[in-house]
């Protein structure tokens, strides 16, 4: 059932070269809506600099104020916001809108052969982020005589992937960037039971796994990295409100931050009936948050006000989890975000990872994606083997330093 109004979302391009463009959403609300808009601005590249958001519980209006790029298609990102927001079961139902269960998408297993060579498989990543192709899982291996044998699981935001015409335009696609490199190409859909074998990977050592997920590491920042301030301000507050819990953070801002929080809350079944976010210089961020259970209560159980302030604070402090460590004689980098009840995995993360070794000249031999269980969480994990050649000329500290800072945002 598609949108019934043409403004559902509105995008107001800014009056001076440099300042936000204010995007608007005015529709039927949804626990976990704002999480929903904030995974697709992050999709797009997107820097939110203030947010505002009003909900009766029926209708929501939320305002964000963000920067985007010289190459930000914002037609398309209006269209993909408007999918996002729930449909209007009639002209006159204001109160009323149908939310119908998502059909799982269709699987595709994209192989192609091709010459190796440095930054190969961030150009390949950058084409299918362009194409709006989302990589489940990867595959990557590199042969002795210098060919890389590439298998992407990947779906289609635009559900067109099936048709032959999608499949020559990605093949194209491919091909301008990879050239006379390219040796061949195949796209076809997957049967369940591959999907299935999909999610899984090898699973992690289990010192490896102590080492990056670790209670220990939970509250604090990550050692040897640039740090997110640990002066992260979290508190609640229930006298302020008589039907809502006032949630205020002060923490310092990073790629996602907003999604952050929000999939937190959706994760918690937290409903946000205002909010405010704004940033300020050095990249500090205040956020006032007047929330409420699913049941439409104050959140006043203490033990339920720890468990989400300690949550938050996690998530905040550690977004991801980024490691080099020793597999045998090898060096690997091992990065790891958590996944939302819903499935949804954080966007761009492999982008990002192979856009920072490509800058630091770092070559790939090989990477795999999976999801993993670990302490009652699933987790995406992305396993990169580093091609060390005579030798791996840039410190692990430096790699490390590298890929954190390009997934942060402070690149």
């Amino acid at each position: 059932m598609g949108i019934l109004y043409d403004d559902v979302v509105i995008i107001r391009p800014s009056e001076k070269e440099g300042e936000p463009r204010v995007l608007t959403v005015n529709c039927p609300d949804k626990t976990g809506l704002g999480c929903d808009l904030c995974r697709i601005i992050l999709f797009f590249g997107l820097s939110i600099v203030r947010v505002d958001v009003s909900t009766d519980g029926k209708w929501c209006y939320i305002v964000f104020w963000i920067i985007g790029k010289s190459t930000t298609r914002w037609s398309l990102l209006q269209d993909r916001l408007s999918e996002a927001c729930p449909s209007c079961s009639s002209a006159s139902g204001f109160s009323y809108f149908q939310l119908q269960p998502p059909k799982p998408p269709d699987v595709f297993l994209l192989k192609f052969c091709c010459y190796d060579r440095k930054g190969l498989l961030h150009d390949v990543t950058e084409v299918l982020c362009e194409l709006e192709l989302t990589i489940k899982k990867v595959k990557v291996s590199t042969t002795p005589d210098g060919r890389v044998m590439d298998l992407f699981f990947i779906t289609d935001t635009r559900e067109l992937l099936h048709t032959k015409k999608r499949q020559e335009d990605t093949h194209n696609h491919l091909k301008t960037v990879l050239g006379d490199a390219m040796i061949s190409c195949d796209i076809s859909m997957v049967g369940s039971e591959i999907t299935a074998c999909s999610q899984t990977s090898t699973l992690l050592p289990s010192a490896i796994t102590r080492e990056i997920f670790g209670s220990k590491f939970e509250d604090e920042p990550p050692s040897g990295l640039p740090q997110v301030s640990g002066n992260i301000s979290i508190t609640m507050d229930n006298s302020l409100s008589p039907a809502h819990t006032l949630v205020q953070i002060v923490c310092q801002d990073h790629k996602g931050l907003l999604y952050d929080m929000m999939r937190t809350l959706k994760d918690y079944n937290i409903k946000i009936s205002y909010g405010r976010l704004t940033t300020k210089p050095r990249r500090n961020c205040e956020v006032d948050l007047f929330i409420m259970q699913a049941d439409g209560k104050k959140v006043v159980d203490p033990y339920k006000q720890n468990a989400l302030c300690s949550r938050l604070r996690m998530e905040l402090l550690r977004p991801l989890r980024v490691a080099v460590v020793s597999r045998g004689p090898d060096t690997e980098l091992l990065v790891a975000n958590p996944v939302e009840l819903s499935g949804k995995g954080r966007p761009l993360v492999f982008f990002d990872i192979t856009h920072a070794l490509k800058m630091l000249n770092v070559c790939i031999f090989s990477a795999e994606i999976g999801r993993q269980m670990i302490a009652d969480r699933e987790w995406e994990v992305y396993r990169i083997l580093l091609d060390e050649g005579d030798g791996l000329l840039v410190p692990r500290n430096k790699i490390e330093e590298g890929v954190w800072k390009m997934l942060m945002g402070w690149e």
